[in-house]
């Protein structure tokens, strides 16, 4: 009990004078009754609406339900919405809106860029909090890349930007005062990436090969 109100101390410490995390945190704390519930509608709700902070929600998981299971619930619910975002706008593109969106000069650059370099960008990109995820979302939607390799590399980049901010907190100086810290964040990072690497290579192969039987 008491390691927990010190837990939630250092958390109130890290965002002190943040309306909007001291909100969360009681937000959380008052709807525990209701499992694991908020825990994974937060981040799930912020793939919709990414102005709200999705560091937040994610420290505060990792206060109210431990560093294990906030990690779960923030991947589950942050992962769930992505996927559904990603879904919903390759969905749409029989939309002349859309379509119109698409074919925009910038926007087709960065699709050629995904199609040709594949997983590997999207992974990194994912990797770290502050890139622009949700239009990571909407710009993949828009490409080639077929449905496996999207969510393969939503699962695993998620799952190391999510592990390094309930693992480093939202101070960036933490790097620096803890090298040990740094130091797994990065093996997290090529781990994932060297297993991305090859669930997306035996992908890659299985398409191959169905496509040579159907010849």
């Amino acid at each position: 009990m008491n390691e927990d109100v010190s837990n939630l101390d250092e958390l109130q410490d890290m965002i002190s004078d943040s309306v909007v995390g001291d909100f969360i945190i009681q937000l959380l704390q008052f709807y525990g009754g209701f499992g694991p519930i908020p825990g994974i509608l937060l981040p799930f709700i912020e793939a919709f609406l990414p102005f709200l902070p999705i560091i937040v929600f994610i420290l505060a998981n990792s206060i109210v339900y431990g560093l294990v299971m906030g990690f779960l619930l923030s991947w589950a619910g942050s992962l769930a919405g992505a996927i559904i975002v990603f879904v919903l706008v390759r969905k749409s593109e029989k939309f002349r809106w859309v379509r119109r969106i698409k074919y925009q000069k910038h926007i087709q650059k960065i699709t050629t860029f995904f199609d040709r370099r594949g997983f590997t960008p999207l992974f990194l990109l994912l990797c770290f909090p502050f890139s622009p995820s949700a239009l990571l979302n909407v710009v993949v939607a828009f490409t080639k890349m077929s449905i496996k390799q999207v969510i393969l590399a939503l699962a695993l980049g998620k799952a190391v930007m999510i592990f390094s901010v309930s693992y480093v907190g939202d101070s960036i100086t933490s790097f620096a005062e803890e090298p040990v810290k740094t130091i797994i964040v990065g093996i997290a990072i090529g781990l994932f990436w060297i297993i991305g690497k090859y669930i997306e290579k035996r992908i890659q192969t299985d398409v191959e090969r169905e496509d040579g039987e159907t010849t």
